[in-house]
């Protein structure tokens, strides 16, 4: 998988060049947390609108009332779709006790609960970004409850 600023990553870490997505963050789970929280796009979106994403729960409910302006770019919406979705699981990794990023062999991310469920972040914030539903703070109130 091609995970656009994974070259940082490893260039701040030392990793090689040439090492998988998966190989590469496989047993290094503040590394993997720290990779998957840059979300630079929403980030910088956020702010336009005046909103600075704090990792907290509160920030998932200010992200679902910001006007979708994402949707008028077909380019940016995946990407920032994408980065909706590594910015809730952040939320819930950082937030739900026992909460863990897992990433699959392909290099799928995805949030692990204590009860074994694993939540399709990336997945949720596409869908939130192009159509509003499921809103990021359900997604999040969901895993909360488990």
């Amino acid at each position: 998988m091609n995970i656009p600023f994974l070259d940082n990553w490893r260039k701040r870490n030392g990793a090689d060049e040439g090492a998988s997505s998966a190989s590469v963050v496989g047993g290094d789970a503040e590394g993997v947390a720290e990779l998957l929280s840059e979300c630079e796009l929403l980030r910088v979106r956020a702010g336009q609108s005046g909103l600075e994403l704090d990792d907290s729960p509160a920030s998932l409910e200010a992200l679902d009332q910001l006007p979708p302006h994402w949707r008028d770019d077909p380019e940016e919406l995946p990407w920032l779709g994408n980065d909706a979705g590594l910015y809730l699981g952040t939320v819930i990794v950082r937030t739900v006790e026992g909460a863990t990023w897992h990433v699959w062999p392909g290099g799928h991310p995805v949030v692990r609960l204590v009860s074994g469920r694993e939540i399709q972040v990336v997945e949720a914030g596409l869908d939130w970004a192009v159509s509003g539903a499921p809103e990021l703070s359900q997604v999040y109130a969901e895993a909360a409850e488990a």
